[in-house]
């Protein structure tokens, strides 16, 4: 099992996502406190896809959004992902042109989860190399979209970020193992201010790829899509710059699962394990934010966590009820969830919160925030 806790805990000092509820943070909030759902019926034409409902961005188109300006051969995955970016690092005066956030320079690291990076893109791409004319009539400039790192790359050259780049790749709990790298850049002196979160699209490829690996007996989920992106950096350089801050990361602890059965119990050890990591009694928890993946994952995360917690109830805050399994993007959505209901007065500063996550492939993680 591995540990990750910080010394100095830096914190998390501004938020944004674009998500099926809208565009921007401020939607997200909106939908999360209405517990409106997004769930919508697909046009087939549109939508070849087995499951006839999905949680799509909304209105979200890759020109209308970004302008036509390097959007030619842009994919799904890395337009979220540049959108959501361009919300969390442009300040929004009360008159004027919008302006970069302050403090954000081009030495800011970026570390950004995904699943595969775009699965249509790579079966387009090889389709296209299958079906043309030979082998190598295909669109060189829609390559790039088959390499994992493409959001990430593309990210950075679009908001002129040049310090460390990274993408991270860890089913559901990517969210919580970019946080945690973004950590790790922190501690060794790369990079103080690290903006971090993940992306997922909703597309026909991930649809059938999402359909094909579940078993005959399993119900398919509603998929989902968005991206949520934060900003971590240490608490001078917020005060600097006028940002309170919202929370602070006082602990990450992961585990792994060898098989189906045992992840209630790994999820359990990584809680008590963690509560004891940051000095917090299972009875103070604020909020718990999970991650609510379907079959036996999500029933092995909500014994883990009545193990656990016995018979207190903090506050549940689970977008994925309303905004579809957004799996790579899942528990980032989850931690901008707790960001966005502190941020909205729904807590006392110092009150703790648990991010958790299960995910089929045996990564088993939490985090653990203290509202500001």
């Amino acid at each position: 099992m591995v540990s990750a806790t910080t010394e100095g805990p830096p914190l998390i000092t501004a938020w944004a996502a674009v998500s099926p509820w809208g565009l921007t943070g401020e939607d997200f909030a909106t939908g999360l406190a209405s517990g409106r759902t997004a769930r919508a019926s697909l046009d087939p034409g549109t939508w070849p896809v087995p499951h006839p409902h999905a949680c799509l961005v909304p209105d979200f188109s890759l020109r209308d959004t970004l302008g036509r300006k390097g959007t030619r051969s842009m994919d799904r995955a890395t337009g979220l992902a540049v959108t959501a970016l361009r919300e969390l690092l442009t300040d929004h005066p009360a008159e004027g042109e919008p302006a970069r956030l302050a403090g954000v320079g081009e030495d800011a690291g970026l570390a950004l989860g995904t699943s595969t990076g775009s699965a249509q893109s790579i079966m387009d791409f090889t389709r296209d190399s299958l079906v043309g004319e030979k082998p190598f009539f295909v669109d060189p400039a829609r390559f790039p979209n088959t390499v994992m790192n493409c959001a990430a790359g593309q990210s950075a050259i679009w908001h002129r970020l040049k310090g460390p780049n990274t993408t991270i790749a860890g089913g559901r709990a990517t969210g919580l193992l970019a946080l945690r790298y973004a950590l790790r850049l922190r501690r060794a002196g790369r990079a103080d201010t690290v903006l971090c979160g993940a992306v997922e699209e909703f597309s026909a490829a991930r649809a059938w790829l999402d359909w094909h690996s579940r078993a005959a007996d399993e119900d398919p989920a509603v998929l989902g899509e968005g991206a949520a992106v934060w900003l971590l950096e240490p608490a001078e350089a917020a005060a600097a710059h006028g940002r309170a801050g919202l929370a602070e990361v006082a602990g990450l602890e992961f585990g792994f699962a060898p098989g189906p059965g045992q992840a209630r119990a790994v999820l359990a050890d990584v809680l008590r394990r963690l509560l004891e990591r940051t000095g917090t009694d299972p009875g103070e928890v604020w909020a718990v934010a999970d991650g609510r993946p379907p079959g036996a994952e999500g029933q092995a995360e909500q014994g883990a966590l009545a193990d656990v917690l016995g018979e207190h109830r903090p506050r549940r805050l689970a977008p994925a009820d309303s905004i579809g399994d957004t799996h790579a993007a899942s528990a980032a959505f989850q931690i901008a969830a707790v960001l966005a209901t502190a941020e909205r007065g729904g807590a006392e500063p110092g009150s703790p919160a648990l991010v958790t996550s299960v995910d089929r492939d045996g990564v088993v993680g939490a985090a653990l925030l203290r509202t500001r």
